[in-house]
């Protein structure tokens, strides 16, 4: 969809065998918490499957858009706020059933909306965030929870509770997660959404926004509505 060929990539991912088959031309940095990258040394940056994993991820934006060359374009996909949801909410409540209190077993992901905003914060041009929600079916949410482990996708939080839960707590939320979120087949439901963010290192050849006041059609003209004024 960008009308460009970019001569000069670099990968930010815990996957770099997988990307340096898939790009070898490209430099494929760890996602640490300071990327290996040089300031102004590429004019694409792909961050890919670990900004949710950050504990920084404004820092990280930001070192993105350092080792861009002007007009340089950033790819980050990550995972969303509505990733997990149905096994967020069920593990929840079986958890205040069992125990009477609440502890973070899921890590929070980023809403769309702050994702998009951590782009501006961190510098770049024309942000867009878009998402993508994918819908999965499983066995059942031991089978979900056995897949996650599979993924490197459990809870890392330093918050989290150390002891190991009770047995009956894992039990629970399976009966309640195949009351709530079963398919006509049986199965069960799970979201992972996918956040795509795009933005642009800084340039004057880029579009600018007009001076407030210089526009020459008015907005009720091209919506063919009329205006009235605020006071009435």
């Amino acid at each position: 969809m960008v009308n460009r060929a970019f001569k000069s990539p670099a990968v930010v991912t815990p996957f770099a065998d997988l990307w340096a088959r898939r790009l070898p031309s490209a430099k494929v940095v760890e996602d640490s918490d300071t990327l290996a990258l040089e300031p102004g040394a590429h004019d694409l940056v792909i961050h890919a499957m670990s900004l949710h994993w950050a504990n920084d991820p404004v820092g990280q934006l930001i070192q993105c858009r350092r080792s861009l060359k002007p007009d340089g374009l950033l790819i980050a996909a990550t995972l969303g706020g509505q990733t997990l949801e149905e096994l967020r909410a069920c593990i929840g409540q079986a958890e205040i059933a069992i125990t009477g209190g609440l502890s973070p077993r899921v890590a929070p992901m980023g809403e769309i909306r702050d994702l998009g905003a951590l782009l501006q914060r961190a510098g770049f041009a024309l942000p867009v965030a878009d998402s993508l929600p994918i819908r999965t079916e499983y066995r059942d949410a031991m089978h979900l929870m056995h897949d996650l482990r599979q993924m490197g996708e459990t809870n890392a939080l330093s918050q989290r509770r150390k002891t190991t839960p009770p047995r009956a707590l894992f039990t629970l939320t399976s009966q309640q997660y195949a009351e709530a979120f079963s398919t006509p087949t049986g199965r069960v439901k799970a979201t992972y959404e996918m956040v795509f963010l795009t933005g642009w290192a800084p340039d004057a050849s880029q579009q600018q926004p007009l001076r407030p006041g210089s526009a020459k059609q008015r907005l009720a003209d091209a919506l063919k509505v009329p205006e009235v004024p605020l006071g009435d």
